[in-house]
Parts: structure tokens; sequence; C-alpha cells
């Protein structure tokens, strides 16, 4: 894999309302605004920008990128799920694709990008305090049970964040690094969109439903994809169970107990026998249906990633992740 970042960077210095935008066939150049539309679609991504009568072209040539559904010579059954994928990071082939640029609600895949967002603009060693916002009253919604004044470092955080997926901690972090969610939720939006991922719009840091928070199969790869270059992130998803201690406003202990949430590093599923598994996210919300992220490599080391978005429950979830991880060969 080469670095994208350097290339983006230098198109942004160029011209700052050069973006990402998706023909496939050739470069070009769109304004950016924050004014999404869910009817919008970008179905893949290129970017260019002149300068002393040269053009510095993207990187689309390092990535998987496909404008269609891919399943020829697969034996994929994918009849529950409403969108997944698998894509082949080393070769940039596209193995599987249904539906990649569907624009669905991520759940708390939405994780990834903020543990992504919180590595680029923060540092482990952060202390992160918790203020009255981190109190989240959704039904059902997942937290660690913070109060206004706990603290923490960040590295405990992402723990917390990547494992338990905690809702109340995203909170956390999202104020630590953007001064407020909303603020959080900008940065997000930047990352996605230099990353290439234009048909996602991000309004909170955990995935809870809201109706201009959104991403695709397609842009949650984009997203990995930057996110297992840190090797914290990786080492997070890889980990089976977390315990520290952190503290309240007055100093006292208090302790974190989580395990991770993905059955494959809990060895409650059993990966293909070609398959080694490394980490991913879950998620899970009524409006997302069950979803899963999963950062795998072969027998020869070479890495993958595979989404799956909106499959009927846990069980049939993780039916037809196993079966889709199976196409690697």
């Amino acid at each position: 894999m080469k670095c994208i970042n350097k290339i983006h960077r230098a198109v942004c210095v160029i011209v700052l309302s050069f973006v990402l935008v998706t023909n496939i066939t050739g470069c070009g150049a769109k304004e950016y605004t924050f004014a999404y539309d869910r009817d919008r679609n970008n179905t893949s991504f290129s970017v260019s920008a002149h300068t002393q009568g040269k053009t510095i072209d993207a990187f689309a040539s390092d990535l998987c990128v496909t404008v269609g559904d891919v399943s020829k010579g697969t034996d994929v059954d994918m009849s529950q799920a409403t969108a997944a994928g698998l894509f082949d990071i080393s070769s940039g082939k596209v193995l599987y694709a249904k539906n990649v640029h569907e624009k669905l609600n991520p759940a708390s895949l939405t994780k990834i990008l903020t543990a992504l967002c919180a590595l680029k603009y923060g540092n482990l060693d952060d202390v992160l305090t918790a203020t009255e916002n981190v109190y989240i009253s959704e039904s059902g919604a997942v937290k660690l049970g913070l109060s206004a004044g706990d603290t923490m470092t960040m590295d405990q955080a992402l723990h917390v964040l990547l494992l338990k997926s905690a809702n109340d901690v995203a909170v956390m972090i999202a104020e630590h690094i953007g001064g407020s969610v909303e603020g959080f939720a900008e940065l997000m939006n930047e990352t996605a969109n230099s990353l290439g991922a234009t048909n996602s719009h991000f309004v909170n840091p955990h995935g809870l439903t809201d109706p201009n928070h959104y991403t695709t199969a397609y842009d949650l790869y984009l997203i990995c994809n930057e996110a297992v270059k840190y090797d914290k992130i990786v080492e997070i998803i890889h980990t089976s169970s977390y315990t520290s201690v952190y503290h309240d406003g007055n100093g006292n202990d208090k302790f974190i107990d989580v395990a991770n949430s993905n059955a494959y590093i809990k060895g409650e599923i059993p990966s293909p026998d070609n398959v080694s598994v490394v980490g991913g996210k879950t998620g899970t919300t009524s409006a997302a249906g069950s979803c899963l992220i999963i950062y795998a490599r072969d027998n020869s080391g070479n890495p993958y990633i595979s989404v799956i978005l909106q499959s009927n429950d846990r069980t049939t979830m993780y039916t037809e992740m196993t079966d889709l991880l199976s196409e690697i060969t």
C-alpha cells in the first residue's frame, strides 16, 4: 500500500476548493460543502490539480474501485444483507460487491472513523474529561457509565470505544478533539472526504441513528483501509479483553473491564481455514440492522477488508461474513 495522505495534502495546499469526485474514467473537481444530500451519489473517485502545467493525479489506482455489483465466480449467499463487500488490499481487486454505494445507517461501525480522527488529531497520552454530555438516554445504547468529571487517557478511551463500543466514551473523545460533537463531526466529514468517502455524512461519533448520519460499504472500506495503517487501532481490534483503571472527579478509582464484541476474536465463531481475522468492529441499531467490518489476512499475510451492512440479525450476519471471507484464497 502506498501512503495516500501525502498526495491529498499537496492537492489541498494547491487549491482548497478541489475535492474528490466520482468519475472513475478520469479526473475532475467539485466544490465541497457540508450541505449533504442523501440522494447524491458518488460511486468512485479521482482528483486532479493543475500547477505549472502539470497534473497531480489522485490515489484511485492504489485502491479497490467498483461502480457496481461484483459476484461473478463467487459462491457468496448474501440474500439477507442489504450491502456487502470484500476488498483485496494488496491487489486492489474487489472480490465481491453488493450495493456497496448504497447509503445506509452504519451504527457503531462509525467508531472506526472516530478512532481514526482521535489518533489523527490527538495523542494516546491525552487526558480526557467527561462532561454532562456523556449521558446518553437512548434505550439500548451501550455505555461505560461515565459521569461528568471522570477522566481517562485517550489510550484507555480507544480501547473502550472499539472493544465495548461505548457511546458515552465516543462523546468524550469527540468533545476532547473537536471541542463539541458538532466540531468533531466536521473533522469526521473532512477526514472521510479526504479518503474518497464522498457518499457519507456523519453527525455524531457513535453511530446512534440520525437521518443525516449515513455511509456506504465502499466508504467504510476506504475509512478502514486508512485506520488500519495505525498500529494502535490494529492492536486494539485484535485484543480479546481489556482491564484498566480511570478516575472520577475526586480522583477515586473506577474500573474498566471490557471484552471485544467481535465473535471471531472471542473465539465464538471460527473463521475459514485459510483466513486469520485480525479484528474489526460490530454495530447494531434497529435502523441499521446488524453490521460488521472485518480486517483479515490470508495464509500469505495479504490483507483484506470485508463489510456487511443491514443484515437481519447477529447470527445471519456472521454466517454471511464467514461465507464472504471464504472467498479469500
